[in-house]
Formats: C-alpha cells, structure tokens, sequence
C-alpha cells in the first residue's frame, strides 16, 4: 500500500479492477477547497491513457509485475505460443496483446513479457531484428534521385523502407520499435 504522494512515474498501480501505470502525478492546489494529486495513468489492458484525480492521502495498492523472458515458437489460431525460457513453461499470449509487433516475430525471437499474476500484459521486441527480404518492389520511375529507397516484405510480413542494392534473400538488420532497415548483414 502507498499514499497518493507517493505516486510516481513508472509505478503500476491496481485502481478498481484494472492495472495502471503511473505517467505522471502532480500536487495540485486551489484557492478554495483541498489540495489533490492529479495522475496521469495508462491501462495497462487497453492501452488507453486516463487522468484521475486522489485525495491527499488516499490510500492505493501498489503492484510489482514480474518479467519474464520468453522464446517465441508458433502462431496458434489467433494467439502466439511462446516458451519460458526459465522453466520450459509453453504459454499461450493474446493477439490484443502482441499488436503490431507481430510483424517482428519469427520462430527463435526472444521477447521480454511483463505479466501479473497469469496475465500478461506487454511484451517488448529485441530492439534490433536480423530479417530475410523476401519481396522487393522496383522504385518509382518518376521519382527523383534523391528518393533512394524502395519497399520491402521481410521473412515475417513486416513492411520496411530499404535502399535500391536490397535484393530478395539478403538478410537486413531492422530497428523494431520504428520499424526502419539499419544495415544489410
């Protein structure tokens, strides 16, 4: 249990029946009527982003959500299957949860999963990614030179901007989080 001063960035808090992580908080003072604590709080289910306001005082639960590294091995109807590394666990992990970084995962990527309890509730990419280009598209003819990038599909569908020499097979180093080519290998 902490007190609403005590909110601070990075902190995750259980408030009703959901998990939150703390934004932001501020001390807020008017000229009449009670100070407050106005925190600035992203569920952590929904992904969406609510300001809630907390007497001085009040009390919160706050909650430690565990980490845990895990491999990925296949696609299951419409969730992932993944292997604790730890303690050879398989578990199984919502589509809503992956998102866009699907694109991104490939039988072998080691994701990094934070959960409570048995929920999990985000799960983070390597931030660099080794991909085989498997389909290219010829540049505009009517572009200009200083245009010198071309459209590619990687080996796991996601879609990336690579200079002209990429050809179909070569295997690129990708930034996972904005999704950009950084170097061939």
């Amino acid at each position: 249990m902490i007190t609403s001063q005590q909110l601070a960035p990075g902190m995750t808090i259980a408030f009703g029946d959901n998990l939150y992580r703390v934004e932001s908080s501020v001390k807020v003072t008017v000229p009449k009527g009670s100070p407050f604590i106005k925190a600035k709080l992203k569920d952590l289910i929904n992904e969406d982003f609510v300001e809630k306001k907390f007497k001085l005082g009040q009390k919160l639960n706050d909650v430690s959500l565990q980490m845990c590294d895990l491999e990925f091995l296949y696609t299951e109807d419409n969730d992932y299957l993944f292997l604790d590394v730890n303690n050879l666990d398989q578990i199984l992990v919502p589509q809503e949860v992956i998102g866009d970084r699907a694109y991104y995962l490939k039988e072998g990527v080691e994701i990094q999963a934070s959960f409570y309890g048995d929920i999990i509730f985000s799960v983070e990419l390597p931030q660099f990614l080794e991909l085989m280009v498997a389909e290219t598209q010829e540049p505009d003819p009517s572009s200009t030179m200083s245009d010198v990038t071309k459209d590619a599909v990687l080996e796991t569908g996601a879609k990336v901007k690579v200079p002209l020499f990429i050809d179909v097979g070569d295997v690129i180093k990708v930034e996972t989080k904005i999704g950009e080519f950084v170097q061939r290998i």
